[in-house]
């Protein structure tokens, strides 16, 4: 560790953020037990008529080992085009945005509501996040994070179970309901990229799930 480094983590201990524990390669190429079963089966998902219209289910990427979820609604059409979430304009603020307090891509999972991309990238239909939230919920009981951070209006009340507007439901922590894994809500990256003024809030947002996610048991 450098002289940077010491300072860095220094000034994090006084503001009570300690610094992200870093995974080995290893770690984070473990193969989960029934993972490789629940892909197979998004990938040949029938359950909806998102099916009919998709180029490839997007079933989430990153450690499968990391203390921290990243959850948005529905994936993209340049999600669509690679089966990866995140990929587009969007995923690269989000990359750089968690890089800007000290985390990989590679250090998280992320993943969506939804595997496959609606038609238009219009808004999910409730029939389809019923039909679909089960791989969520399959993935989750699987990974067994420390925390969730859901991204997004949209995600966020589906998970919540609420309309509550985002102003009210950021800068607190939630409990993903029978699961009760701790969760965390900020802006989309989409609407950032839209409204940049709120970049500010959604590092402060990003500063709280990875204070949270590093704090001793």
């Amino acid at each position: 560790m450098n002289s940077t480094d010491i300072t860095q983590q220094y000034y994090l201990s006084q503001m009570g953020i300690m610094s992200w524990r870093e995974r080995n390669q290893e770690q984070a190429n473990v193969v989960l037990p029934d993972w490789d079963c629940l892909r197979k089966q998004v990938k040949t998902c029938q359950r909806c008529e998102l099916s009919q219209t998709r180029q490839n289910t997007v079933f989430g990427v990153g450690n499968t080992q990391a203390d921290l979820v990243i959850i948005g609604e529905a994936p993209g059409a340049a999600e669509d085009k690679e089966g990866v979430p995140f990929v587009g304009r969007a995923g690269q603020l989000l990359d750089e945005m968690l890089l800007s307090i000290g985390l990989a891509r590679e250090s998280v999972f992320i993943t969506n509501i939804l595997k496959c991309h609606p038609p238009s990238n219009r808004d999910p239909h409730e029939q389809e996040v019923t039909t679909c939230i089960s791989y969520l919920e399959q993935q989750l009981a699987t990974l067994q994070p420390k925390a969730i951070l859901v991204v997004g209006r949209i995600a966020a009340h589906y998970l919540l179970e609420t309309q509550e507007p985002m102003a009210n439901l950021r800068g607190k922590q939630w409990r993903l309901s029978q699961m009760g894994i701790p969760l965390f809500v900020t802006y989309h990256p989409d609407y950032v990229l839209r409204k940049p003024s709120e970049k500010r809030k959604v590092y402060l947002d990003l500063l709280a799930v990875k204070s949270y996610v590093t704090m001793p048991k």
